[in-house]
């Protein structure tokens, strides 16, 4: 259960820091607002790296079903401890989504446009194309995966490969980011659009429940890709 809570944790820290940020440059009346593109791929490498460093002795820090379900199929982790991984990190998400609105409980009805205020929860196309908005996320996801692998078989000082993570994560931002959002994560989209779903945000809009599908599988294909080349490469 230790196992579990850590994942369900360390999913809610990346959530609360991750899409906070979003919250901060997007809402009107914040302090951050218009920040940038910048500002936000560095905040998410750092959501990423944070809970990593704190929980990573305890679960292995997945905090994204696309990893979990890639390490499981080339034999690095036990399918066993899939299912309850995926709920803790889904379950995590919706808090750390219900914590953001918390937090900027004030800026929601000061924010008119609705399709902002569910920027803040999860991701959506800068053009909407099905086919070009999966193999974006597939391409992300991918880099994601296989970096996180290429970087675990390099002998690196206590903490470095941690910090490397968050690196990639920025530079998959920074490079790849842009035309979808880079959901990358399952649990990172689909826990706070639920949330959104569910929670009395003001003025909110709709879920765009016909996009959620990419963000979600998009990520598990490109994963399972990432993994399957580092296997066939290592």
């Amino acid at each position: 259960m230790s196992t579990y809570l850590a994942e369900f944790l360390g999913t809610m820290v990346l959530i609360l820091l991750g899409d906070g940020v979003v919250a901060g440059v997007s809402l009107n009346k914040t302090k951050a607002q218009n920040g940038g593109w910048i500002v936000v791929t560095a905040a998410w490498a750092c959501a990423v790296a944070i809970p990593a460093f704190i929980f990573g002795d305890a679960s292995g820090a997945h905090f994204n079903p696309a990893l979990t379900i890639a390490l499981a199929a080339i034999g690095n982790f036990s399918w066993n401890l899939v299912p309850g991984y995926i709920v803790a990190q889904m379950l995590g998400a919706i808090a750390g989504a219900v914590l953001v609105w918390l937090a900027y409980l004030p800026h929601w009805a000061e924010t008119k446009e609705q399709e902002t205020k569910l920027g803040v929860f999860c991701t959506a196309p800068a053009i909407r194309n099905t086919v070009s908005n999966l193999i974006t996320e597939i391409i992300g996801t991918f880099i994601l995966v296989f970096g996180i692998l290429g970087l675990g078989q390099v002998t690196l000082a206590d903490g470095i490969g941690t910090l490397a993570t968050g690196m990639l994560i920025l530079v998959i931002g920074l490079s790849l980011g842009a035309p979808t959002g880079y959901a990358i994560n399952p649990a990172r989209d689909l826990g706070p659009r639920i949330a959104h779903a569910l929670l009395p945000i003001a003025g909110k809009g709709g879920n765009d429940w016909g996009y959620s599908w990419i963000p979600v599988v998009g990520p598990i294909i490109g994963g399972l890709l990432g993994a399957g080349l580092f296997k066939l490469v290592f």
